[in-house]
């Protein structure tokens, strides 16, 4: 593959960063980009969440905001989930429209197709808006959600491509558990590829946010006997199962087929503690099977902080970022490479 002219403008390190280089991580990559005429090479971002609007849910965020974990005490008002004590929060989208717009905007100028789940309503908007951009992927999490029988209706339909964001950890369920079996049966026969939430969720979310999510339901090794009644069932695994990286690696080991994104933890936790576990990865030999994602919800510009994150990454090669934001998920999901040019 021949590397593009353009290059980041800076090359920023993985080690503690200072307020203004944070800054410049989030803004600097971009602008370069945004200031020529020269296409951004393609980038496939795997996890995208589609919401309607939530004044409830509307805060602005500073991104790596766990790197000072909040505490609290249980007699006491909870903590906050996010943070929004830094120089420049990222904004939260105010509306639908204003999401979509900025969202497919910033898609179309960072040449990125976004797999997105979420509400139908707001996907099929999305979708119309700009095909080429949108992969639609049908989220379920328990078999209170829709029948098997309807579930295959909406796959075989073929305006879903993927099944996920598969997450029975928020509700004390693990994924191996037999009443999502069925479901896991009709993605094999049909091909569909399937992500599945392992790992945390954030800070504090059996106490604060979700009090049936168990951390131990996060841990990779509970897939093994779904992966067993369903060899010919391609998955990976969001958010990398942070921060359980030796049940992670030895998962991958042991099966094949299984890959990983980064999305979630990318933009939340620390920055080193991003690249120490990114780094393991690459150095257990799994470079070729971890797949780009940022877990977008209400803040567009997570887009560019997690891209960002890759970009400058001074310990991957230029072959290895694009294997993460491109290559791999091309051949995950079985897409036509000369599409994306």
């Amino acid at each position: 593959m021949t590397k593009p002219m353009i290059q980041p403008l800076l090359k920023l390190p993985t080690t503690t960063p200072s307020s203004l280089v944070l800054l410049a991580l989030l803004l600097l990559p971009f602008s370069a980009y945004s200031q020529e005429s020269v296409k951004r090479p393609p980038i496939i971002d795997v996890h995208v969440h589609a919401m309607k609007h939530n004044p409830a849910f509307s805060s602005d965020l500073c991104p790596w905001f766990l790197k000072n974990m909040p505490v609290g005490d249980p007699n006491q008002p909870p903590p906050s989930f996010i943070n929004t004590d830094c120089t420049d929060p990222l904004k939260a989208a105010q509306s639908d429209q204003e999401m979509q717009e900025a969202v497919l905007a910033t898609a179309e100028r960072l040449n990125m197709v976004l797999v997105a789940s979420g509400d139908p309503e707001i996907l099929r908007r999305w979708h119309k808006a700009a095909p080429d951009r949108i992969i639609p992927s049908l989220a379920i999490s328990s078999s209170d959600e829709m029948t098997v029988e309807a579930f295959e209706d909406s796959l075989s339909s073929g305006f879903y491509k993927v099944m996920g964001e598969v997450a029975p950890q928020y509700q004390g369920v693990s994924v191996s558990d037999m009443s999502l079996d069925e479901y896991f049966a009709v993605a094999e026969k049909l091909n569909i590829p399937v992500g599945i939430h392992m790992g945390t969720g954030g800070n504090g979310m059996a106490n604060i946010t979700s009090p049936k999510y168990r951390a131990s339901l996060g841990r990779p090794f509970l897939l093994e006997d779904m992966l067993a009644r369903h060899p010919k069932l391609k998955i990976w695994v969001m958010h990398a199962g942070y921060p359980m990286i030796d049940e992670m690696i030895a998962l991958m080991g042991a099966h094949a087929y299984v890959y990983v994104d980064l999305a979630g933890f990318i933009w939340s936790y620390p920055l080193e503690e991003i690249h120490a576990y990114l780094k393991r990865l690459v150095q257990a030999g799994f470079g070729k099977r971890i797949l780009y994602g940022t877990d977008l919800m209400i803040w567009p510009k997570l887009i560019e902080t997690s891209v960002g994150v890759i970009e400058n990454a001074n310990y991957l090669s230029y072959e290895q970022k694009r294997d993460i934001l491109f290559n791999n998920a091309v051949r995950f999901f079985n897409l036509d490479e000369s599409k994306f040019r």
